[in-house]
């Protein structure tokens, strides 16, 4: 898929890409952090049919909900193409030594040869949560690995 993007002198960034059944969708990423999510027109393609002003936490609210799906599509096909590979839920409990904790502070890939891959919290996802990622009771931690991988992380977050 093609991505065109555009400079907007004094607001910000414009990325435009056609869909399959040929719409074109912008994001125009402000300076300020407000994300605008545009339908051009299908006649005119120069003209917004419908502009949602998103506010940077609902952007990224936004991004996670479409971020979550490549990720279970990507860890579906890597299930059916990658021999002992498995994926592991692990809930982050108020007796987790982890709970309040970032998740560099785990070095779980080091220890376990695991990745945590993404969160769940309060029904939204972080894909690909950063080392500064904060955990919090309630959370639930997606790892992939193989078994033994996964089980350790689960053992490290686990109640202490």
């Amino acid at each position: 898929m093609e991505i065109e993007r555009t400079s907007l002198p004094g607001i910000g960034l414009q990325h435009v890409f056609t869909t399959a059944r040929g719409r074109r969708v912008g994001i125009v990423s402000h300076h300020s952090g407000r994300r605008d999510l545009v339908v051009f027109d299908r006649d005119d393609p120069d003209t917004a049919a419908t502009t949602i002003v998103l506010t940077s936490e609902e952007a990224g609210a936004v991004a996670e909900l479409l971020g979550t799906a490549r990720v279970v599509e990507r860890l579906a096909e890597l299930h059916r193409h990658v021999e002992g590979l498995v994926s592991r839920q692990v809930p982050i409990t108020a007796g987790s030594p982890y709970d309040g904790r970032p998740l560099g502070d785990t070095r779980a890939r080091t220890r376990t040869g695991a990745s945590i891959v993404a969160v769940v919290r309060g029904g939204g996802v972080v894909a690909s949560p950063r080392p500064d990622f904060v955990f919090e009771a309630g959370d639930i931690v997606l790892v992939v690995g193989t078994a033994d991988g996964t089980a350790a992380v689960a053992a490290l977050l686990g109640t202490r």
